[in-house]
């Protein structure tokens, strides 16, 4: 049996989870119960029905798989919003993990709420000025380097040495956040790769891959990243 609250598998019977200490058992009177699920001091600890088990739902979080629950109990995580278009869920029947809105718990979502945008319909333009960001970076510090130092040569020999690299850091770092923002705002989860807009590279792949879209963008800020790195040589 596996614990509703952290997902970790227990040993059948456990009354608490080993793991985070969750109680796993609850007390049923035989009223409340049928009888043949019930043990001999009237205590439910597990109910042997394999068609209740079947019901069960996982549910992905962070990287971690959380459930098993019942169909009430992830029908109320999809109504707070802990789970989204977009999140993966799992029960016995399915062959992999599934996007939660390819599932019957579709019917739980708001139906007078748009699906979030994908493919052509996402608008691109801030993630394509983030794809040439390391070019535009290089030449910002150029830029600044150009006033703070009185000679030409001078702040060619900073950019050169790296004084500035922090310029380009921010540019890069500054229109993933913008970027992941808005894409967010179009109805897409984002939670798998928000904590990536840091690693521009990561972040760009991530996008893409949860956008149905191509990698373009993001093998174009590997080249001009490359092209930097040749040029600061």
């Amino acid at each position: 049996m596996f614990c509703p609250s952290c997902g970790k598998e227990n040993a059948n019977g456990a009354k608490f989870c080993f793991s985070c200490g969750a109680k796993i058992g609850f007390a049923l009177t035989k009223e409340a119960a049928p009888s043949d699920i019930i043990t001999s001091n009237g205590v439910l600890e597990e109910q042997s029905d394999a068609t209740t088990t079947d019901k069960l739902w996982f549910y992905e979080q962070g990287g971690q798989r959380k459930g098993g629950i019942t169909e009430i109990e992830i029908a109320n995580l999809i109504r707070s919003g802990v789970l989204s278009r977009g999140s993966s869920v799992w029960k016995n029947g399915l062959s992999d993990w599934v996007k939660v809105e390819n599932t019957e718990l579709r019917n739980y979502f708001n139906h007078g709420e748009p699906p979030p945008l994908t493919g052509e319909h996402v608008n691109n333009s801030v993630v394509w000025v983030l794809a040439f960001a390391p070019i535009l970076g290089f030449i910002l510090e150029y830029v600044v380097a150009g006033m703070v130092y009185d000679s030409e040569y001078s702040a060619e020999r900073a950019v050169s040495n790296g004084k500035f690299w922090y310029i380009t850091l921010i540019l890069n770092i500054g229109l993933s956040y913008w970027d992941e923002k808005r894409i967010k705002a179009a109805g897409t989860n984002t939670e798998s790769f928000s904590g990536w807009v840091w690693l521009v590279p990561v972040y760009l792949f991530q996008r893409a891959k949860a956008l149905k879209q191509n990698l373009a963008y993001f093998i174009v800020w590997i080249v001009c990243f490359v092209i930097v790195l040749s040029a600061s040589a």
